[in-house]
């Protein structure tokens, strides 16, 4: 089971709404015969891709073998037919599931389908480290709304940008590796969630540079209607809201809306410390420069919040530390 969680993770930032799935089939004796993963959005899931993965040869062995999988089958058509019923059309005799499925859709439902057809079930293997791995599936599909993560870069003495002169571009305190951990995050959320004042001020566009994947979804939180219309964060597929309701229903909103089932805040100190106040995040992401601005520093951070530090590394002298507010969530980098 640990190393169908290890082959699941190999899809994070591919699977979209998806949950990240791992699967391997050991034969009798103990060899594994097969293993897979969904590996991308609409095509096939972990135990489409670990029955194909089994050689002509040792096809014969299914009958006998039993499949490890991290999550349960699922048992509903979608973009695929329903896993469960793979199984049991490949005639396996035993599954071992690690987390059930809290689609409710599916809950239950790939369990009684293999075990009304005869094959041995065992479920909650290592249920936690599913959840954990899937926290952004499992937080959707209990609460109702997106995973939102936030994420901050300051100075040394806490500050978040310079005193500007008009057209002066902000302080910049990521570095070249730092940059890019911000990129590959961008690339596993469904949208990025700023402010008009902060998509004004330094007229970021938010999308994804230098690391392969799809731009998520941009959302621009305009209360005052300031945005001109000549932002560069604008385009055909942003969307911008008044933010007149409360940040609990404008996220769940997003979910409802546009299916969007993770989001990325990248903010000022004003609209951060409101999402910290009111509790309305999962997981914050703060990097420290190892520089100081003292006179010229403005935009004080947020204070940081009485959290679980659950992540500490340092990349090239900044140090970048992850705070939970989701008991699934436990650090990235």
């Amino acid at each position: 089971m640990r190393l169908a969680l290890r082959l699941a993770a190999r899809g994070r930032g591919m699977t979209g709404t998806n949950p990240m799935v791992g699967a391997v089939i050991v034969a009798p004796g103990g060899r594994i015969i097969g293993s897979g993963w969904h590996r991308r959005y609409g095509e096939g899931h972990a135990e489409v891709n670990a029955v194909a993965s089994v050689s002509d040869a040792d096809r014969h062995l299914l009958a006998q073998s039993t499949m490890y999988v991290t999550l349960e089958p699922c048992s509903h058509y979608g973009k695929t037919p329903p896993c469960a019923r793979l199984l049991v059309d490949t005639g396996i005799a035993k599954v071992v599931v690690g987390a059930g499925d809290p689609n409710p859709k599916v809950s239950g439902r790939g369990l009684a389908i293999l075990r009304e057809a005869g094959v041995e079930v065992a479920a909650g293997v290592l249920a936690r480290e599913s959840e954990m791995l899937n926290h952004v599936f499992f937080t959707a599909q209990r609460q109702r709304r997106p995973f939102v993560y936030m994420k901050w870069a300051q100075s040394a003495d806490g500050f978040m940008d310079i005193r500007r002169s008009p057209g002066q571009a902000p302080a910049r305190f990521s570095n070249a590796v730092t940059s890019l951990l911000t990129m590959k995050l961008r690339s596993e959320v469904g949208a990025v969630v700023t402010t008009a004042a902060t998509a004004i001020a330094d007229g970021a566009r938010l999308t994804l540079r230098g690391w392969d994947g799809t731009s998520p979804m941009r959302v621009v939180v305009d209360r005052s209607r300031r945005l001109t219309g000549a932002e560069p964060v604008l385009g055909a597929d942003t969307v911008v809201s008044d933010g007149r309701c409360a940040p609990g229903e404008f996220f769940a909103g997003l979910f409802e809306a546009h299916g969007v089932t993770s989001v990325l805040v990248e903010a000022g100190p004003t609209y951060l410390s409101a999402l910290l106040e009111t509790g309305t995040w999962d997981a914050l992401r703060v990097e420290t420069a190892p520089f100081a601005l003292g006179a010229a520093g403005t935009a004080p951070a947020p204070a940081l919040p009485p959290a679980e530090v659950c992540g500490r590394r340092s990349f090239g002298g900044n140090e970048v530390v992850w705070f939970s507010n989701n008991p699934l969530f436990g650090g990235f980098d």
